[in-house]
């Protein structure tokens, strides 16, 4: 992807599981990259499962700290975090 000349880079992310066992600082990140696209790029580097133990597919999504809320798979970082953000990823789980 390429960053748009008039955007700058977001220079800095903190991403945790929702354990806060697992994290990952995240830097240089483009702001047209969407959550979902950062969110697929960071399941494996925190070794989060993939599947459920009924080996469902899991979907994760990423809370924003700052603002209190889940952040859309299809937001663009730059129109939805700042640098020094903290995210935390959550798998979605459905009642069975």
């Amino acid at each position: 992807m390429r960053i748009n000349e008039d955007a700058q880079a977001i220079g800095l992310l903190e991403v945790t599981d929702v354990s806060g066992q697992k994290a990952a600082t995240v830097t240089d990140i483009e702001p047209d990259v969407t959550v979902g696209e950062l969110i697929d790029g960071l399941l494996g580097e925190l070794k989060l499962t993939r599947s459920d133990p009924n080996g469902r597919p899991l979907t994760y999504h990423a809370r924003l700290e700052r603002e209190g809320r889940h952040l859309h798979a299809s937001e663009r970082l730059g129109g939805s975090v700042q640098h020094g953000d903290q995210l935390v990823l959550q798998p979605n789980i459905d009642a069975g």
